[in-house]
């Protein structure tokens, strides 16, 4: 049996190798990435972002994205509002470089590599495979910079991303499943689910005004987390939509 992974013809995974890449102000392309760009956002980039810009989510989604269609029919994906002006350029854009650049989204942090995930290799793992691309304006591939996949990972901190991503791919393929039928489109729970991924704030006063979080044993760390912490309270959310979707969670009821 052939065990090798296939990818799509062109598309040839980094794996142990380096790739030659920086980005810094003197490059002659310097933030040409952040102008007339479609980027998807991803609930923790959500969550970065709002308290960076230290606004309520809510007001986040309203201001700065918009709803597509994403890789299946069930729910929306959200992806950045850019400005209304002739190079449609990033909203956290500033004259000297990126506005929010401890915060910014994964796909900036992750850039000029593409991360794919293969869910097949053992029940509860998965491995990583990640890319290489080079459009033609960006000149940060002739820097004499070389980085291994771990080199960059480390630099941009994409780990805590990474591993949030990963929790949301894995609600995001229940989701797939059309787990809401016969709801249609902006059902009740199709708007939970929204509300859990997109606006904690919304969540959170949620949870606490029908006494969600008593409803599950929780250790004092997740306790003190879900009322502090938006990562933590989004992680508990995930799991909740799990069990309120499919019966299924790793949190255990009081």
């Amino acid at each position: 049996m052939n065990s090798k992974k296939e990818f799509p013809e062109g598309m040839v995974p980094l794996g142990a190798g380096k790739f030659q890449f920086s980005c810094h102000a003197g490059v002659g392309c310097f933030m040409s990435c952040c102008k007339n760009v479609d980027m998807f956002l991803y609930p923790y980039d959500i969550v970065r972002l709002k308290r960076c810009l230290q606004i309520d989510s809510e007001t986040f989604m309203r201001q700065h994205t918009r709803l597509v269609q994403g890789g299946h029919p069930y729910f929306p994906a959200v992806m950045l509002k850019l400005n209304v002006d002739e190079d449609k350029s990033c909203p956290f854009l500033k004259k000297g470089g990126c506005g929010v650049y401890h915060d910014r989204p994964s796909a900036c942090r992750t850039y000029p590599l593409e991360r794919a995930v293969d869910r097949s290799v053992a029940r509860g793992r998965h491995k990583d495979y990640y890319f290489v691309t080079n459009h033609n304006y960006c000149l940060g591939h002739l820097e004499d910079n070389f980085y291994s996949v771990a080199q960059w990972s480390r630099e941009q901190k994409l780990d805590e991303y990474n591993t949030m991503n990963d929790r949301w791919a894995e609600l995001d393929t229940i989701f797939a499943n059309n787990p809401w039928k016969g709801e249609g489109s902006g059902g009740p729970k199709q708007q939970m689910a929204f509300m859990v991924c997109y606006d904690v704030d919304g969540f959170r006063a949620l949870a606490n005004r029908e006494k969600i979080f008593e409803q599950f044993r929780l250790s004092r760390e997740q306790k003190t987390g879900v009322q502090s912490d938006d990562a933590t309270l989004l992680l508990f959310g995930f799991e909740w939509l799990k069990l309120f979707l499919t019966g299924k969670s790793s949190l255990e009821r009081r």
